[in-house]
């Protein structure tokens, strides 16, 4: 049940704890009589002040009992014992506790008035220049502004942190900005939600067909479709829908649209004589992605020495004879400065992938490797025998002043490694290998490898699929499926389906089984039997650590929610001796199977002596504690223990049901998915492809025929606007001849000239 808002008010009796850069603090209010410990967001907060707050209590598990604020509304105090307390915290730059009472002696209760407005006559005061009162009238200023900010803000239930980031990036002239063009709250320092900053404009009485909301929204309509996976819009569309959400005129969108594109606050490309838009960021990354992937294909040398000889020295020590392809594969990876190696199960992509690696290693090259998730990289690692780590672990991540996160390694502080080999390349989107293509050497080798025929990135683009479909790139295709690999129904039935072929549902002696259900209820029915009793007894299978149901939606009697909800009652039912927590959509309880549904840079996680922070979107673990006293919870993912807070909470689902999407570069025993109708819009070939070849050992499809061949006649890929795969082509015919230096390949010759620069 949610808490009911509390509301109290005090004066602040003493600041324990001020982080500067978001904001929270921690401090002791007198109330009535009563000393209450608050903390929160809540800004510039200093002794003598008179707050109003409301939050709730909460008891911390060291601190004990605090009152966690959500909002605030600051008075500066009235009276001289407060002003005296309030400038002796150091709360204004230059003035102790000495100077404080000296100052308030001399002005009482008018104290802070005369500091704001009349900031020369402290010079009266001994011990206080001309120059000095100058300085102190600056530092008021800064006070007084933020404070205006913040209570401005309050007034839409707009917390201190966009307060603060606006403060950061605006400075003392903020307030005067927003008042004039409300928007500036949504750009990328601060990322207030496009229809609160819509909201504010209204108040000020801001026209709704005014540049500068246009251009709002155009932003905010792209960067909701970058969730959706469009790295751009086409024109058409983009106008079309802005037309719809903002309510205005096509001439008015347009009028906008021109001064947007001329100002650099949007791009456009044209592809196939068509106009695409993008956000600056996503039109830069694909643009340096395309530059990048051209200079590593035409500015590393080939080797000049026999790869033959290499690999047949490779095969008498493994014990292994490779057949054409995976040579073709292993000389292309050594002799090229880029690849792509692909194939679905049971072709041997991992024996080719660890002999380039034996070879490079033999060779006294530093080779890394790396997986856009926990669970890719550690199966990465399990494969191989080599360590990988997730990109963003390998990237290394800090925060600026603004607590906005970026990574540690790029082309100013590259990786010291020879060869990166990326594993699961179609989950990674384009900020992210824009990110780690900027950390590589010039004369680093990049090997990528992953199955263009799964599911794309979570994130927007189309990296993988855009980079096979440029034919920039040499893409090394594993065809054969290997014998043993032919025994499996799992693998045989994979590549039918990626072929267009309808899956043998006939067998029931392998690991691959169907069973019809016609009704959602049963299907229900059989998957909980499946899961608890069945499975289990038959293949030692844990209902928790193996066995993973897989559905094409959230929504829905067979959509992940739902069977959440009945899977957590049957695997792990309500009992005294199991703590509790009532979010939102789940209750959490101690042992849940759970996961983690979007990037959290700064949470902190263990591993015995080693320490991390950073859980990200589609990572899988298990609550092993929950504190309902201390108001949190720790779960174990693979290893990595973290603590979250109840808040926290909001960024975990029930795992034991998942979307095939969430699923992407993870492995299990088990798989049972539901294959019904009611999920039209998500029934497509590369999706039941996807949620196939995410079984090791054991799959069971369950509901009807007609599903799972309307499914492998839908070859529509998910429809992505991105126009890499152009950029790519184009960037291809312009590096044919090196000589061409123009405004389209300068970007790049900058950054080779800082590589270059770094080598030497």
């Amino acid at each position: 049940m949610e808490q009911k808002t509390l509301h109290i008010e005090g004066t602040v009796e003493n600041v324990l704890f001020k982080n500067e850069s978001n904001g929270y603090v921690v401090f002791d209010l007198d109330s009535g009589g009563e000393l209450i410990t608050v903390v929160g967001e809540l800004g510039d907060i200093a002794d003598g002040e008179n707050l109003i707050l409301e939050g709730n209590y909460v008891t911390h598990k060291k601190f004990g009992t605090q009152f966690r604020a959500e909002y605030c509304e600051q008075k500066l105090p009235d009276t001289a014992i407060n002003i005296e307390k309030y400038l002796s915290s150091g709360v204004i730059k230059g003035i102790g506790p000495k100077l404080a009472e000296k100052i308030v002696n001399t002005f009482g209760d008018g104290t802070l008035e005369i500091i704001e407005k009349e900031p020369h006559r402290l010079s009266s005061i001994k011990g206080i220049s001309p120059a000095k009162s100058k300085q102190i009238a600056e530092e008021a200023k800064k006070i007084f502004s933020l404070r205006m900010i913040t209570s401005y803000l309050a007034q839409y239930e707009i917390k201190f942190s966009f307060a603060m980031k606006a403060y950061l990036k605006y400075g003392m002239d903020t307030l005067d900005m927003i008042k004039i063009n409300p928007y500036i709250l949504c750009d990328d320092s601060v990322e207030l939600d496009f229809k609160r900053a819509d909201t504010i404009a209204y108040d000020l009485s801001i026209e709704k067909n005014s540049d500068k909301r246009i251009i709002a929204g155009i932003k905010y309509i792209l960067k909701a479709n970058t969730a959706c996976g469009h790295s751009c819009l086409p024109l058409d569309f983009l106008s079309s829908k802005a037309v719809s959400v903002l309510n205005i005129s096509e001439s008015d969108f347009y009028d906008s649209y021109d001064i947007a594109i001329e100002e650099n606050e949007i791009f456009e490309y044209i592809k196939n004589d068509r106009e695409y838009v993008y956000l600056p960021e996503y039109y830069h990354a694909e643009k340096f992605i395309a530059d990048r992937i051209n200079v590593l294909k035409d500015f590393t040398p080939p080797e000049n020495y026999d790869c033959e000889s290499l690999i047949d020295a490779e095969e008498k020590s493994q014990g292994i004879k490779y057949e054409n392809l995976q040579r073709e594969a292993i000389s292309s990876a050594v002799s090229k400065g880029l690849m792509i190696l692909t194939g679905g199960p049971g072709t041997g992509k991992t024996t080719t992938l660890k002999a380039i690696i034996s070879v490079f290693e033999k060779k006294g090259m530093n080779v890394v490797l790396t997986a856009p998730t926990g669970r890719a990289a550690k199966r990465m690692s399990d494969l191989t025998g080599y360590e990988a780590k997730t990109i963003h672990r390998l990237l290394g991540i800090t925060f600026d002043s603004g607590e906005k996160y970026r990574f540690v390694h790029n082309e100013n502080n590259p990786l010291e490694c020879d060869v990166i080999i990326i594993d699961e390349m179609s989950m990674v989107d384009v900020l992210l290998f824009d990110s780690l293509l900027r950390a590589l050497r010039l004369n680093c080798k990049l090997i990528i490898t992953g199955d263009s025929d799964q599911l794309p990135s979570v994130g927007a683009g189309n990296v993988l699929r855009d980079l096979i479909d440029s034919d920039v790139v040499t893409v090394i295709r594993l065809k054969e499926i290997f014998r043993q690999s032919r025994q499996s129904c799992i693998i045989t039935n994979a590549h039918r389906i990626v072929s267009g072929e309808y899956p043998d549902l006939s067998r029931k002696d392998n690991d691959f089984f169907f069973f019809r259900r016609d009704e959602p209820e049963s299907a229900v029915r059989l998957i909980l039997e499946l899961a608890t009793k069945r499975l289990p007894k038959a293949y030692n299978y844990s209902p928790v650590d193996d066995i993973q149901i897989l559905s094409p939606s959230k929504k829905g009697t067979l959509g992940t929610v739902e069977l959440n909800k009945v899977l957590q009652n049957a695997i792990n039912p309500p009992d005294r001796s199991k703590p509790e927590h009532n979010g939102i959509i789940y209750t959490f309880r101690l042992g849940d199977k759970v996961m983690q549904i979007k990037n959290n840079y700064d949470i902190v996680w263990k591993r015995g002596s080693e320490q991390g922070t950073g859980i990200f979107n589609g990572d899988i673990g298990k609550i092993t504690g929950i504190n309902k006293s201390e108001m949190y919870a720790v779960i174990d993912f693979d290893g990595r223990t973290a603590e979250y807070s109840f808040e926290q909470l909001s960024q975990i689902e029930l795992a034991y049901a998942v979307t095939v999407h969430k699923s992407q570069g993870c492995e299990f025993e088990a798989v049972i998915m539901p294959v019904q109708s009611g999920f039209e819009k998500l029934n497509y070939r590369n999706l039941l492809y996807t949620a196939v070849t995410r079984a090791k050992k054991l799959l069971i499809l369950i509901g009807n025929e007609y599903t799972i061949r309307s499914m492998v006649d839908n070859n529509r890929r998910t429809c992505r606007y991105t126009c890499l795969k152009n950029m790519l082509t184009e960037k291809n015919k312009v590096f044919e001849n090196k000589n061409d230096v123009n405004s389209e390949n300068l970007g790049i010759l900058e950054f080779l000239e800082i590589q270059k620069r770094k080598e030497r």
